[in-house]
């Protein structure tokens, strides 16, 4: 049985799930891009899909994917690679921004990324993890927010909410239905890259993002990913 309703030959992965395999942010995954030729046609799909990533796979073997929200086309995005490289089973990723290497250790996918290829994200640190799992909704303001704290500093171990907060007829208008973002890596990988140091790093309902420097300013993003709806019987 599964909680999602897709069109046939469309996969569903969750992504940063927590070690019981639970929550993970939900990621759309088309096997055959062809199918979806177009800018246009993919706009439209993510956004009849819904998910706050949806990915469109131009060549398994080489690894080049299109990624897109439901209101615009993203040049990065970490979940979705993490996703990939874990679905496609690959050691590199070709995109816009560069190639993307990544690896499998046990239980984990990690994939290594430049921090300015990244978007934009406001880092917004709270005194507590109480403070931060008490907003009821995104706080008032504009931009992508990232908001945290520490649960316990010394071992780098982080309680994370992200806010898309996309205004309507702004970028990723289409979006906007999208509220809370349950696991980012994009987010997670510009903290780490601020902070200078690996994060454990548990966002939204429960979902687990680990970070670790890597050489040359880069940084590393790994989480678990399940295979929550396959796109073919």
């Amino acid at each position: 049985m599964s909680d999602f309703d897709v069109p046939a030959g469309i996969d569903v992965l969750r992504v940063f799930c927590d070690p019981d395999g639970r929550h993970g942010n939900p990621l759309g995954v088309v096997r055959d891009g062809r199918a979806w030729p177009d800018e246009a046609s993919r706009l439209a799909l993510a956004g009849r899909l819904g998910f706050s990533e949806t990915i469109f796979v131009d060549d398994p073997e080489r690894g080049h994917i299109d990624i897109y929200t439901p209101g615009l086309r993203l040049p990065f995005a970490g979940h979705p690679l993490v996703g990939a490289a874990w679905l496609l089973d690959l050691e590199i990723l070709e995109l816009p921004v560069g190639e993307v290497f990544a690896r499998q250790d046990g239980e984990f996918t990690w994939i290594t990324a430049r921090p300015e290829w990244a978007p934009p994200r406001t880092l917004e640190q709270y005194a507590s993890v109480a403070e931060v799992e008490a907003l009821t909704g995104p706080p008032p303001g504009e931009g992508w927010l990232y908001v945290w704290a520490w649960e316990e500093e010394a071992a780098g171990r982080v309680r994370a909410r992200a806010f898309p907060r996309r205004g309507p007829g702004g970028a990723g208008a289409g979006a906007a239905e999208i509220v809370e973002d349950e696991a980012t890596g994009a987010a997670a990988l510009l903290l780490s890259a601020h902070l200078g140091r690996a994060l454990n790093i548990m966002q939204g309902r429960g979902s687990q993002i680990l970070t670790a420097p890597a050489p040359d300013g880069m940084v590393e993003i790994g989480g678990r990913v399940l295979l929550a709806h396959p796109g073919r019987p």
